[in-house]
């Protein structure tokens, strides 16, 4: 079997795991986005996903995905992807990010929202963000504690370089997904009162994408089941 069989074969069954998904909690399949996380991946394997119908592709290195999207670009000309920058992001990064994403899944501090919106300036159009949720209030692997999104969103609402579409988050180890996803459905609920261009929820990867479309996900963020095992990095 071929590379292209191969993720043929597991973009048929990621996205059959999201067809049942959506079946089980009576939600229509159009409500949930796959994003394919590409990371340590060649363009080549993202070339052949865009063959194969996907338009959306995360990265979580500025370092790897600069290089990674121009030779993509280079690879499948006039391609009509998106690329999300998913990882932790320092602020010093921010102006080399914006000249590959689409779309910032990670913002989590009013420094890097200020960061963002000064890199974006030069764009044509605004860039979009996600708000990254620490749903257990933990912020050492990034995010920002639920309590404090009303007002980091407040200030991307301020900016007229980004636009704000949404919340992303992982389930904290520990915490059974179903409550983890459904904390955070409750928080997003509550940004989008005030903020009616927050329609991303960011939720769920290869191991509980079941559970985050049960409780409300709208974008799926998988790796290890559609491209495979990754390589431990060298030592």
């Amino acid at each position: 079997m071929n590379r292209r069989e191969e993720l043929a074969e597991s973009l048929r069954e990621v996205r059959q795991r999201i067809d049942d998904a959506c079946d089980d909690a009576g939600r229509l399949r159009a409500e949930v986005r796959l994003l394919a996380v590409t990371k340590t991946f060649p363009a080549s394997d993202v070339a052949l996903l865009s063959e194969l119908g996907l338009v959306d592709f995360a990265e979580n290195r500025d370092q790897e995905a600069g290089p990674k999207t121009a030779e993509f670009a280079a690879l499948r000309p006039g391609a009509a992807v998106r690329w999300h920058m998913v990882g932790r992001l320092q602020r010093n990064k921010a102006r080399s990010v914006v000249d590959w994403a689409d779309q910032v899944d990670s913002v989590d501090s009013v420094r890097l929202v200020d960061a963002l919106a000064k890199a974006a300036a030069t764009r044509s159009e605004p860039l979009d963000v996600l708000l990254q949720a620490s749903i257990d209030g933990d912020s050492a692997r990034g995010g920002c504690p639920l309590p404090d999104l009303p007002e980091l969103a407040r200030h991307v609402a301020r900016s007229s370089e980004l636009v704000l579409r949404g919340v992303m988050a992982v389930a904290p180890l520990g915490m059974p997904p179903a409550k983890a996803f459904t904390t955070l459905n409750e928080a997003v609920t509550r940004l989008r009162d005030d903020h009616p261009t927050v329609t991303v929820i960011s939720a769920g990867m290869s191991g509980d994408l079941e559970d985050a479309i049960a409780h409300g996900s709208t974008c799926v963020r998988v790796g290890t089941a559609l491209l495979g095992g990754r390589k431990l990095a060298s030592p």
